[in-house]
């Protein structure tokens, strides 16, 4: 068995199904993927209920915000002035490409969408991959900060690489499918968060411990 289904196996035994990404529709999924950029998951949370209270989560309603209005009801997730930006190029990617419609989205080819996504203002490859996935089932895989910490500790890949390398890794390695490409990515994140800190991992609790490099083991 290759090393990334096993270390799928061994995190998904110890944490369980993750049930991510947390969203009523898709389009409160690609919201939350360009919000979450350089800031946690409780900001945004706030940021989306916002948006709610003043039933405002939807294409249509958000177009029609003027920047100061939309970045005062994303406040919470910080950087609210760049990310309110950000917002407005996809809603305006979004309307004048798909009518609006994430629906009309999703029946693109998926790699042509990708490259169309990674043109807008603000959408790199985490993001765009993002709302691939978990947006528009997508069978593309995220790379984040926390799955090439871990696929580096645990010598797989060195950290440095492109993200299309470690994207291929996967994509080469592991079935496409969704539901698997979804738990998988859910999984690194809640490892990472839990087990492979940046500063000071806890590696002697991690289900894949027994997997670690040698030359991270002398250096954790």
């Amino acid at each position: 068995m290759n090393a990334l289904l096993v270390i799928y196996r061994k995190l998904y035994r110890y944490f369980g199904p993750q049930k991510w990404w947390p969203g009523d529709t898709p389009f409160e999924v690609a919201v939350g993927a360009i919000l979450t950029q350089s800031t946690n998951w409780s900001n945004v949370e706030n940021a989306i209920q916002n948006l709610k209270n003043h039933d405002l989560l939807s294409p249509h309603d958000m177009h029609g915000l003027s920047g100061k209005e939309l970045a005062l009801l994303i406040r919470p997730a910080g950087y609210f002035n760049v990310k309110a930006q950000r917002l407005q190029s996809f809603l305006s990617f979004l309307m004048n490409d798909y009518l609006g419609k994430m629906e009309n989205m999703a029946g693109e080819d998926a790699g042509r969408l990708r490259t169309k996504l990674l043109r807008v203002h603000g959408i790199g490859p985490e993001t765009a991959d993002s709302i691939l996935l978990y947006a528009l089932d997508k069978p593309v895989f995220v790379i984040d900060a926390y799955t090439k910490r871990i696929l580096s500790r645990h010598g797989i890949m060195a950290s440095g690489r492109p993200y299309d390398e470690f994207q291929g890794l996967f994509h080469d390695s592991v079935r496409r499918n969704v539901s698997l490409y979804n738990e998988y990515h859910a999984l690194f994140v809640r490892a990472g968060k839990t087990f492979c800190r940046r500063t000071n991992p806890l590696c002697g609790g991690c289900p894949l411990n027994d997997m670690l490099s040698p030359i991270c083991s002398e250096s954790v």
